[in-house]
């Protein structure tokens, strides 16, 4: 057996006298989606600030590739592959749909700002490398009649795809999706489903937040369930959707029955 992608081992924290988690443990299998779910409020994204640390946990410790993270930046995090989007769609405002993917490859970029102003061939080269991907991409989820329009004038379902976008585009070992289906139709739904099973085909590891249980269901290899910051049911989608106490979290104990 290969050592999780990601795992998190006991991590609680608290806002107050509000404990957002409680001894949540899981993990994520190399070249797999798992999915986070749970009622509004079950502190799925606070399991994410927690994981990327955003959010400082008050026990508990994060691995990556076996590697202890919880105590590295955020920045530092991202550099090691560990790449999330947020809940609410952030496009920078200003710049094209294209600029916005081709934004999620600055950390990589190879040509410094000297040879980018003399406009030298290696820079140019790695320019037009770089949009051809970012091309590509685009034209995976139908938005490349968009590429020179202004990110702020897409649609939110729009937005959020062009997101999920710009995170491939940092070429993530693992990625980190904090709902990237709300606010799509149908349509935009079934493409962000087809894109979250060419990006597992690609090698890239998957953990995904979210409410559509057709997605999930749909997607996912392994599925983790939160109530009120604890996880109460681990497994495959086949088994979670018999779990009797994962019925009575999201429908109650009367319609359970």
């Amino acid at each position: 057996m290969s050592a999780p992608a990601l795992e998190a081992r006991g991590l609680q924290k608290a806002f107050g006298g509000l404990r957002a988690t409680d001894d949540v443990s899981f993990s994520v299998e190399p070249g797999s989606i798992t999915a986070l779910i749970g009622p509004n409020g079950a502190g799925k994204t606070t399991v994410f600030n927690l994981v990327t640390n955003l959010f400082t946990a008050d026990a508990g410790e994060v691995r990556f590739h076996e590697q202890r993270i919880d105590g590295l930046s955020p920045a530092r995090i991202a550099n090691l592959g560990l790449i999330r989007t947020f809940q609410t769609a952030r496009v920078f405002p200003g710049m094209t749909v294209l600029e916005n993917v081709l934004a999620g490859r600055h950390r990589m970029v190879k040509h410094g700002l000297v040879q980018q102003a003399l406009w030298l061939p290696a820079a140019r080269r790695e320019e037009r490398d770089l949009a051809a991907r970012a091309d590509a991409l685009l034209d995976l989820v139908l938005l490349s009649r968009y590429r020179d329009t202004h990110a702020t004038e897409l649609p939110m379902g729009a937005q959020k795809l062009l997101e999920v976008l710009r995170a491939l585009m940092a070429q993530p070992r693992v990625l980190l999706l904090d709902e990237p289906a709300a606010g799509l139709n149908d349509t935009e739904t079934a493409e962000l489903a087809a894109l979250l099973l060419a990006i597992r085909e690609s090698g890239i590891t998957v953990l995904v937040v979210e409410h559509n249980m057709s997605l999930v269901m749909g997607v996912a290899d392994h599925i983790v369930v939160l109530e009120a910051g604890a996880v109460i049911a681990t497994g495959t989608p086949q088994e979670i959707q018999r779990n009797e106490r994962v019925i009575r979290a999201y429908l109650g104990d009367e319609v359970a029955a």
